[in-house]
């Protein structure tokens, strides 16, 4: 299906920083393979690689190791062997509400001591979205955690701690090249989970 759709896969190497992005070229008839076409210029270095993409509504994500090879004589397009298993994860436990286009949403955190402010794109009981410039963007790989983020949602402030669990690239009409930054909140305090709900409340009602 990923093959057919042409869907983008997200490769995320063990120990890189920055992702590697590909589609499935093909998928072998009877052989358990497949053909890995990577971005003009993008390399895949040896070692184990975590496979991230879209499914529907649902995020897919498998596990390689260093079963592949690059075709003789291009060197972009990867074979592979499948993976033993895939997952297929839940991509939003809870609905998220765009943020209004009028009003201050932005996430503020500092990692590896550089300060970041990114733009809110949705907010949730659950976590938010963000997004950034590719340039903005290294570090923020799944799996990671930002402490002590100040979320401005318009006029409530919330301290909260996030993990990334969605990163993606993709193109806005207006800003060129951007990356969603999805994030679940890590124990959020109850007064803190209230302060989001009604902000989320206050959301809502400006869309009436």
């Amino acid at each position: 299906m990923l093959a057919d759709r042409g869907e983008a896969v997200t490769i995320y190497p063990a120990g890189a920083i920055e992702p590697v992005l590909a589609c499935i070229l093909s998928v072998h008839e009877t052989e358990p393979e497949f053909t890995l076409l990577l971005n003009e210029g993008s390399t895949l270095p040896a070692g184990s690689c975590t496979f991230v993409t879209r499914l529907d509504s649902a995020r897919f994500q498998f596990e390689l190791t260093d079963d592949r090879a690059a075709l003789p004589g291009a060197p972009a397009r990867v074979r592979v062997a499948f993976p033993s298993h895939g997952l297929v994860l839940n991509r939003r436990a809870t609905a998220r509400l765009e943020t209004p286009l009028a009003g201050n949403y932005t996430a503020s955190f500092v990692l590896f001591g550089t300060p970041y402010e990114l733009q809110l794109y949705d907010v949730a009981t659950g976590g938010i979205g963000m997004r950034c410039a590719p340039r903005d963007s290294p570090g923020l790989h799944i799996g990671r955690k930002l402490q002590r983020v100040r979320l401005e949602l318009n006029e409530t402030v919330v301290i909260c701690d996030l993990e990334v669990r969605l990163s993606r690239r993709f193109r806005s009409f207006l800003l060129g090249e951007q990356v969603q930054i999805g994030c679940r909140f890590v124990n959020l305090s109850p007064l803190m989970q209230v302060a989001v709900e009604k902000a989320i409340g206050k959301m809502t009602l400006g869309r009436r």
